[in-house]
């Protein structure tokens, strides 16, 4: 790696505008990356959910009754974001809230009878999303691409 003032190789400096391409960074491939998921995920999924609405739905089912800034917390959403899944999903019958019985200021939510159909109804089809966007690489370089991208995250 050049020290500071030092070029890289082509005789371009890091910090110069000439040698930053975009379509060369991290961001750009994770972006390319996730609108193939996405796309792939809209036409598979029969309910029509977003992909941050099937993590809610899912990790609620998975934890059981739970606050909506603990869920936030597990999906990696933040509070407006999980808000606004929170309340969608609820409008579309997929989730109860009710007063928690411990703590009056906070809502519970849970999974209704509907949004547990939902799930059963769309599981398979999200394990086919999953294995169509990972379909480019081998199994090794699946179980790679997971560890690492657990390890920047």
């Amino acid at each position: 790696m050049p020290e500071d003032g030092e070029e890289e190789a082509g005789g371009e400096e890091r910090g110069s505008a000439d040698a930053y391409r975009v379509d060369q960074q991290i961001g750009y491939f994770l972006r390319q990356a996730n609108q193939r998921h996405v796309a792939l995920f809209g036409e598979r999924m029969e309910e029509r959910l977003t992909t941050t609405q099937w993590a809610a739905l899912t990790k609620l089912h998975e934890l059981g009754p739970t606050s909506q800034n603990q869920l936030g917390r597990v999906t990696a959403m933040d509070v407006a974001t999980i808000k606004g899944v929170v309340d969608r999903l609820i409008a579309r019958g997929y989730v109860a809230s009710a007063p928690d019985p411990t703590d009056g200021r906070r809502l519970v939510l849970s999974v209704s009878e509907v949004g547990q159909a939902a799930i059963r109804r769309n599981l398979s089809a999200a394990m086919d999303v999953s294995d169509a966007t990972l379909s480019p690489l081998t199994s090794g370089e699946r179980q790679m691409l997971i560890e690492l991208l657990k390890k920047i995250c």
